[in-house]
């Protein structure tokens, strides 16, 4: 069983910009990432991005939800994944893919409290 990820370099760029701007860390960032990559609702299967950036922690990654965040990848896949297909392989991916969504969802908001609002889906309405 693999324990350990590295993301790639752009999203430990991403990453360390939003902590930056956030003082949000990689462990809570990284979950929003996935979020919005499975909210996209398609495959990461064929998606590509270098190993050069963040070493994460299977632990950091998923925590005490690892079924959970399992069940949502094969849902998303529409097929069962083996343990070495979804970790590394397809959490990575959705890291990586989630990262650029992520940066785009906060610079779409402009702050914090904006982006917190649109998660939680009030928009604009503050």
């Amino acid at each position: 069983m693999i324990f350990r990820l590295k993301t790639s370099k752009r999203t430990q760029a991403i990453f360390q910009e939003l902590e930056n701007r956030t003082n949000y860390k990689p462990y809570t960032l990284v979950k929003h990432a996935i979020a919005w990559s499975l909210k996209e609702n398609t495959s990461v299967a064929d998606f590509e991005s270098d190993a050069e950036g963040l070493d994460l922690n299977r632990q950091t990654i998923t925590g005490d939800n690892e079924a959970y965040f399992k069940v949502l990848i094969e849902q998303v896949e529409g097929r069962y994944l083996t343990e070495d297909e979804f970790f590394p392989k397809y959490v990575k991916a959705h890291i990586d893919r989630g990262s650029e969504l992520l940066l785009d969802m906060y610079n779409h908001a402009g702050s914090i409290d904006k982006y917190i609002l649109q998660v939680l889906g009030v928009g604009d309405t503050v």
